[in-house]
């Protein structure tokens, strides 16, 4: 289903310098609930986009629509210069996707997993990629152990391996570092901005972790209710809402709180 109206799609010579997500009056309805309520943004390649809320904001509903897993009401998506879902096959080998939320199968090893997910991406010299992530990302001490038998932090960094097996232009985040100590969380939050630096990856993190969202991204969009609340860098946000952190920026949208009116 489509909104009746046109936009032109870019031509192939124009995809190169195509923003790397452009969501232009997304909606998204079940039944008479908006979970999605006529959103437009566009993320620009290279950059870590922040997208936060509370739960049922629409974040996870957006995620899947960039994704191609979840058709619009109406709207259009382009990702990486290609319009989704019609041409996801030309994107979907350079994109990929990790949440803590999504279990491998249990039964294989990681070695297996990872081995399964990089012939699904076509990816070349497999063996040596899997090695390669395994060392970066410290997996070799159980790289042939059940992947269901792993801890929280384990099981993190086997999903992020995973999620990186076919070096994606753009990332999609959910909630990567979710219930993991302090310190296994920071190096997966510096594996990332190394990742981004070294390949000029786009990242689009969906967290509730505020201290997170304050040290990785460069932009931040707040969805409440299906609609976008605020969209500018962390800082910015911080300004107009009078607030020292994203914690208190957070909370003040979630309670109904508006950022101040400045004046010229």
């Amino acid at each position: 289903m489509n909104d009746g109206k046109t936009t032109p799609e870019p031509a192939p010579a124009d995809r190169a310098n195509a923003a790397a997500i452009e969501v232009v009056h997304l909606v998204k309805t079940y039944k008479s609930t908006h979970a999605v309520d006529d959103i437009s943004f566009s993320i620009r390649n290279g950059g870590i986009t922040g997208l936060l809320g509370g739960n049922g904001a629409g974040k996870t509903t957006t995620i899947a629509m960039i994704m191609g897993l979840v058709l619009p009401t109406s709207g259009r998506i382009a990702v990486l210069g290609h319009p989704m879902p019609a041409e996801s096959a030309h994107v979907l080998g350079r994109m990929n996707f990790e949440s803590p939320y999504v279990d491998m199968p249990g039964r294989l090893t990681v070695r297996q997993n990872l081995t399964i997910f990089g012939r699904l991406y076509s990816v070349t010299d497999l063996k040596a990629r899997i090695e390669r992530l395994a060392s970066e990302l410290d997996l070799d001490d159980f790289i042939d152990r059940p992947t269901g038998k792993l801890s929280a932090g384990q099981k993190t960094r086997v999903a992020l391996a995973k999620a990186l097996i076919n070096q994606p232009e753009l990332l999609l985040l959910d909630e990567p570092t979710a219930s993991l100590d302090p310190d296994t969380a920071d190096w997966i939050r510096r594996h990332l901005e190394t990742y981004r630096k070294q390949h000029g990856a786009t990242i689009l993190l969906a967290s509730h972790n505020m201290l997170e969202v304050e040290r990785l991204c460069d932009r931040v969009i707040i969805m409440k209710r299906g609609r976008i609340e605020d969209d500018d860098s962390p800082e910015a946000i911080m300004a107009r809402y009078n607030r020292s952190t994203m914690e208190e920026v957070f909370l003040d949208v979630a309670r109904g709180g508006r950022a101040q009116e400045t004046t010229p």
